[in-house]
């Protein structure tokens, strides 16, 4: 299983949002919670983005968005969570 970071995602994560592939890593290793998928119709992929919120080693909580295919995690996009984000995560994958 590798995770992926495209030069295009990456140049994103870090222009727009400000995070580093390393914190996107950090979240992988810290999260407790399980993956919940987008299921809004104008975000379908396939296969379904999913998604989750977790912290940085540095107490960043950020909102993880992949796609997983063939045993390897690709990146969409990571960025600071909004509270309803953590509120829907907290609700249903925790």
């Amino acid at each position: 299983m590798a995770l992926i970071v495209s030069s295009r995602v990456k140049a994103k994560l870090i222009e727009k949002h400000s995070v580093s592939e390393e914190e996107v890593i950090q979240c992988f290793a810290t999260r407790e919670g399980g993956f919940l998928k987008d299921t809004r119709e104008e975000h379908l992929t396939d296969p379904p983005s999913q998604w989750f919120v977790a912290e940085t080693y540095f107490g960043r909580i950020l909102k993880v968005v992949f796609i997983m295919e063939d045993g390897d995690i690709y990146i969409k996009t990571a960025y600071p969570a909004n509270s309803k984000e953590i509120r829907i995560y907290e609700k249903y994958a925790m």
